[in-house]
């Protein structure tokens, strides 16, 4: 083989592993940079994990303090309301209790005979029990204690007890003819009812006989 083609061969080899060489550095670069990438995308996806587990962690500490200001907004009402019932309410057993004097003070007068008051001497002392009764009826309306209207009315199991049915053809069946005791509301809670006479139609069988 002549010098000039050894020469030639020489230069081709060289050359190719020259190429060679070149093709094995682009493909570790190729591998460099796609670890790289790797590696980078892995970091993105631990970050954004990171991010949504705080998103969800600030999500239920906000929740939670809703609650409790919920909590605490309802206790607060709750309080102010047994607060206020405690001022309005608190005195209903002795309500209750201080009814029965204004009873015996209706019955006291109820049973004065009519001929009675032709007498001064008793028309006085009727008056003046007058006078006690209405005083005792105006302290009742200060502090909330109203009567129930009962005469006239229709029964209402809400407000009237009834204690007898009584025959009428005059009156609708269902309406209140006789109290016999007067009920009482304290401001919106009903302290005691009205005990009364119900008005019911006569019993044809027995008005034949």
């Amino acid at each position: 083989m002549s010098k000039k083609n050894k020469a030639k061969l020489n230069k081709e080899d060289e050359l190719e592993k020259n190429n060679s060489d070149i093709v094995n550095s682009e493909s570790e670069n190729l591998e460099q940079n796609s670890t790289v990438a790797n590696d980078t995308d892995a970091d993105n996806e631990k970050q954004n994990e990171l991010e949504e587990n705080l998103r969800d962690e600030i999500e239920q500490l906000r929740d939670e303090k809703l609650r409790l200001l919920a909590d605490m907004e309802n206790l607060r009402k709750r309080s102010d309301r047994d607060r206020m019932d405690s001022i309005r309410y608190g005195n209903i057993n002795f309500a209750r209790d201080i009814l029965s004097l204004g009873d015996n003070l209706s019955r006291a007068l109820d049973a004065i005979p009519k001929d009675a008051e032709k007498i001064e001497t008793i028309t006085n002392l009727i008056n003046g029990l007058r006078m006690v009764q209405r005083e005792f009826t105006s302290i009742l309306e200060k502090h909330g204690i109203k009567k129930i209207e009962a005469l006239n009315q229709r029964f209402d199991h809400n407000f009237h007890q009834a204690m007898m049915e009584i025959e009428s053809e005059e009156v609708e069946e269902g309406i209140v003819i006789q109290e016999i005791q007067s009920g009482y509301n304290m401001h919106d809670r009903l302290l005691r009812p009205s005990m009364v006479g119900v008005a019911k139609k006569p019993n044809k069988d027995e008005k034949k006989k």
